[in-house]
């Protein structure tokens, strides 16, 4: 099923998706990079949105309508601050593509756009972030039919060149 998913140079609040992904902190309030991008583009309506949900533990994520972005909704998916890999860092992460594609499937969401989560400011390795988001929506598209299209949208060439790596890599 690795069909379903594909990776792009692009910035994340203008794709035409069902959702994107946010790599938001544990308030859901806003913060830089990603977060703050994808608050600035929705509109103060999603801080009100994320404010009544009341935070999110990491690993896990929560959703909400996307306001004045292309996508219908944004899943907010709170990624672990990289520790050294062992707090369980890479148990955390995966958890975060799996709740965030639990609430795509259980909101009909059928294509969705995940940023790198935890590769900016919470200092996670790249490479090894990049392995496990494979990984997880891999075994995701091919679980659930409901899933058509996974995008893994990224900021650079170099990030981009890890994921085209990874998900040939799941072609053979």
């Amino acid at each position: 099923m690795s069909d379903k998913l594909e990776a792009r140079q692009d910035n994340i609040v203008s794709l035409k998706v069902d959702a994107i992904v946010n790599a938001a902190n544990s308030s859901l309030l806003g913060g830089g990079g990603v977060d703050g991008a994808i608050h600035r583009a929705a509109g103060r309506e999603l801080k009100e949105a994320c404010r009544k949900l009341g935070g999110c533990p990491t690993g896990e994520a929560r959703i909400t309508p996307g306001f004045r972005l292309p996508a219908k909704y944004v899943i907010h998916a709170v990624g672990p601050v990289w520790q050294g890999g062992a707090c369980g860092e890479p148990q955390l992460l995966a958890s975060c593509y799996r709740s965030s594609i639990a609430l795509a499937v259980e909101h009909g969401i059928a294509t969705l756009a995940f940023p790198a989560i935890s590769c900016g400011a919470y200092g996670y390795p790249a490479p090894d972030a990049v392995e496990i988001a494979v990984a997880e929506c891999a075994a995701a598209a091919s679980r659930h039919d409901s899933i058509e299209r996974i995008v893994f949208c990224c900021f650079d060439a170099a990030m981009l060149d890890l994921y085209r790596a990874a998900l040939a890599r799941t072609k053979r």
